[in-house]
C-alpha cells in the first residue's frame, strides 16, 4: 500500500511495540494484550508469521499467524490490529498472503466477530474470504473495549489464496456481490432489534446491526439479543451446510442453501 512499509518482526523491541499497539487497540490494561511479547517471540523464532505495518516509521498495525492443519497447506492468522486511517489492515493481509504463497500454502484462516459490519465487509468483500463455521462462545466472555464483556461468538473465515475472488481482491478489483433473485430476509434490523424471518428459502439475507460495539456500551440487552439471533440464524444455516457468498451493501450476509432433495 502507498506510504506503508510491511515487514516481518523478530527483535524484542519490535515485539514490545506490537504488544503496546495491541493493548491500545483492545483498550486493555498492562498484560491484557491479546498476544504477549513472549508468545510472539516464540512464534517468530519457530518460523511463524509476525509482521508490522509502518507509516513514516511509526507502527500502525501488526499481525500474528502460525502454521495450522492441514500441515503444509494452511496458516492460521490469530490476531490482527491496525490503527484507522492508514489502510494497514489491507496491507498486512496482502503481505501475509504473499508470505504464505511463498511457502507453498494454499489457505489462511482466521476468526472475526460476525456482528461487526466493517469486519464482515473487509473480510468478505475487500479480501474475498468466506465464513465456513460459526463458533459459539469461542474465547469466552472478554471484557475489553471491543468485546465489552459480551460472549465471543466468532465466524471462522477461510481465505483460499488462489480462488478467483481472492486473486481479484488482491489486485484491488474485488468481484461484485451478487444477490440471487428471490432472496428473502432471514434476519432484519427493526428499531435497533433483530427480527427473524423465513429460513427455508434457497437464498437468504442475514442483516447485522449498524454498530454492535456501540450497542454493547449503550444497550447490552439489545446487543445480547443480536448475538443470540445471529447465533441461531447464521450459525444454524452454516451448521446445516449453507454457504455464505458475500456481504451485500455493507449490511447483510448473502447465504445460499442447497435445496436439492
Amino acid at each position: 500500500m502507498s506510504g506503508l512499509t510491511v515487514r516481518e518482526l523478530h527483535d524484542l523491541p519490535d515485539l514490545e511495540a506490537v504488544d503496546s499497539l495491541f493493548s491500545r487497540i483492545w483498550g486493555a490494561g498492562p498484560g491484557g494484550s491479546p498476544m504477549g511479547v513472549e508468545q510472539m517471540r516464540a512464534l517468530s523464532h519457530a518460523g511463524n508469521y509476525v509482521a508490522g505495518a509502518y507509516a513514516d516509521g511509526r507502527l500502525v498495525g501488526a499481525t500474528v499467524a502460525f502454521f495450522a492443519a492441514p500441515v503444509g497447506q494452511a496458516l492460521h492468522s490469530h490476531v490482527t490490529g491496525a490503527l484507522p486511517g492508514h489502510k494497514a489492515g489491507l496491507a498486512l493481509k496482502r503481505h501475509q498472503r504473499a508470505w504464505a504463497l511463498d511457502r507453498g500454502l494454499s489457505r489462511i484462516t482466521w476468526t472475526y466477530d460476525p456482528l461487526v459490519r466493517r469486519n464482515a465487509h473487509f473480510n468478505l468483500t475487500k479480501l474475498g474470504a468466506r465464513p465456513v463455521e460459526y463458533l459459539t462462545g469461542f474465547y469466552g466472555p472478554m471484557d475489553d473495549a471491543i468485546n465489552g464483556g459480551d460472549d465471543t461468538d466468532r465466524a471462522l473465515c477461510s481465505w483460499e489464496l488462489s480462488d478467483p475472488a481472492v486473486v481479484a481482491a488482491a489486485a484491488s478489483a474485488p468481484l461484485p456481490v451478487t444477490v440471487p433473485d428471490g432472496a428473502v430476509t432471514a434476519l432484519a434490523a427493526r428499531d435497533g432489534l433483530p427480527v427473524t424471518g423465513r429460513l427455508d428459502a434457497p437464498a437468504l439475507l442475514v442483516e447485522v446491526p449498524p454498530d454492535i460495539e456501540a450497542l454493547r456500551r449503550t444497550d447490552p440487552g439489545a446487543a445480547k439479543a443480536w448475538r443470540l439471533a445471529l447465533r441461531e440464524v447464521l450459525g444454524g444455516l452454516l451448521a446445516t451446510g449453507a454457504t455464505v457468498t458475500g456481504f451485500d451493501d455493507r449490511t447483510a450476509y448473502v447465504v445460499v442453501r442447497d435445496t436439492t432433495p
